[in-house]
């Protein structure tokens, strides 16, 4: 089996508290590399989360921030750079529990919250984040975007359309800063059995009916882990990844093929 390494340093999720994104916090941790967990409300799920990182012999952290707070984002960085000395990968997965509704339905405020926090919030951690990885050497940023920036799923919109800016972000990113070796990379989120899923699921908005006409467009025939969400983003974050920058890779159980 081919072991993956790391940079000196952590890997810095935000949404670190979120369903998928302990999942990925675990996945880091498993790979043997420290992790700064970021979460906005859910506090003792973070320091829960982090007792078990630690568990499995790393150093991890849990920090506080809303993403929508430029000054609160840039504090965090320092904070988590005088934790971990160095931040090797900064992976985004925050975003909000959203309404599966039309576009049409869609209000502007709805609209305006998923782009503040999905979209001006990674830009506003990429911006902080830049000139530490130009320092130390490079570093690498993974985008947990989704699998409908392939195939739009209807009623998703409020999702999709906020992380597809964050695509062209992550090509941006990957063509500019590539010259400092910083590389940037995205893994399209497919169903996943965790977070927003689950919450929707347990609302009653994804029914039965909902499941089998899904299970039509993704030919594994189940939904994924979040581990497998943290594989993905784990590989792409190792040194056995550095030639690989502004790449998708959709881990969906081939939604949409």
């Amino acid at each position: 089996m081919l072991a993956l390494t790391f940079p000196e340093g952590a890997a810095l999720i935000f949404g670190g508290s979120g369903g998928i994104g302990r999942g990925v916090a675990h996945e880091f941790a498993r790979a043997g590399t420290d992790v700064a967990v970021c979460y906005n409300s859910k506090r003792d799920v973070a320091e829960e989360t982090v007792a078990e990182l630690r568990a499995l012999g790393v150093k991890a952290s849990a920090h506080q921030v809303d993403v929508r707070d430029e000054d609160a984002v840039t504090r965090v960085l320092d904070d988590v750079v005088a934790e971990h000395s160095r931040i090797h990968t900064l992976v985004w997965g925050a975003g909000p529990v959203v309404d599966q509704i039309t576009v049409a339905e869609t209000t502007p405020a709805q609209y305006r919250r998923s782009v503040e926090i999905e979209t001006l919030g990674m830009y506003t951690a990429v911006h902080a984040v830049l000139p530490h990885f130009r320092e130390h050497g490079g570093g690498s940023i993974i985008h947990l975007g989704s699998a409908g920036d392939h195939w739009f799923p209807e009623l998703d919109g409020l999702s999709v359309i906020p992380k597809a800016a964050n695509e062209a972000l992550v090509r941006g990113i990957a063509k500019e800063e590539g010259v400092h070796n910083v590389r940037a990379n995205s893994v399209l989120v497919g169903v996943i059995e965790a977070g927003m899923f689950l919450e929707l699921q347990a609302q009653g908005v994804f029914d039965e009916e909902w499941t089998r006409e899904v299970h039509k467009l993704v030919p594994l025939k189940r939904w994924g882990k979040p581990a497998d969400i943290g594989a993905a983003a784990v590989f792409l974050a190792s040194e056995q990844a550095t030639y690989i920058t502004g790449q998708q890779i959709s881990v969906s159980g081939g939604f949409g093929v």
